[in-house]
């Protein structure tokens, strides 16, 4: 049940009716006076029964679980998460048999619907939220990746002492390769082009 009309000689006392019947607290619920009542002549003659309709909140998290869950299941894939929230930022890690189907080609799958579900989150929320969705640990395994294929590149770049250009690639994964070379002496890293061909490019001091 998430929502529910309910009745009290006052409007608190049909609030708190219906919150025990919906078994939850205040905070999580909309409240919706459908009728205030009146007290009557001494409490009781002529009195009239204040009504309110108690809706419980949309859980936004939930929903994107459940977003999650409806995408991979139209795949014929069945997923678990584990779901992880730390201030505004949530991890959803998804576990399954066929994963590698959920990632795709060098997480290009995984990124597309790591965009849904930051939109499907977000959709009917009162907070924003970032969003990593993660397959099995391939984020890391991709992160490492990516580290070490910047060092390879830099290496490339002063060895030639030309510019080269990387494969496009998401703004987060850009952003590794600029972390993991931001220290670099002999090389600066900027990124190029537009969306979604915008890719890193490694130039030599």
């Amino acid at each position: 049940m998430r929502e529910l009309t309910a009745s009290g000689q006052t409007v608190e006392e049909a609030v708190q009716s219906a919150l025990e019947q919906l078994n939850t607290t205040r905070d999580r619920v909309e409240i919706e006076v459908i009728d205030e009542g009146k007290k009557g002549l001494l409490g009781v003659f002529g009195s009239k029964r204040a009504y309110v309709k108690v809706k419980i909140k949309k859980n936004p998290i939930e929903a994107a679980e459940n977003f999650i869950h409806e995408v991979a299941k139209n795949m014929n894939i069945d997923v678990e998460i584990a779901t992880t929230v730390e201030g505004n930022h949530v991890t959803f890690e998804m576990n399954a048999e066929n994963i590698a189907l959920l990632i795709g080609k060098r997480g290009q799958t995984l990124n597309a619907f790591q965009y849904l579900v930051h939109l499907a989150l977000n959709r009917d929320s009162d907070e924003y939220y970032s969003v990593t969705l993660d397959a099995e640990g391939y984020r890391g395994r991709r992160k490492e990746t990516l580290e070490s294929l910047a060092g390879k590149m830099a290496d490339k770049a002063v060895r030639l002492n030309k510019k080269v250009a990387l494969e496009p690639m998401p703004a987060f994964e850009r952003k590794i390769i600029h972390s993991a070379l931001q220290d670099h002496e002999n090389i600066t890293t900027y990124s190029d082009g537009a969306e979604p061909h915008r890719h890193i490019v490694i130039k030599p001091n």
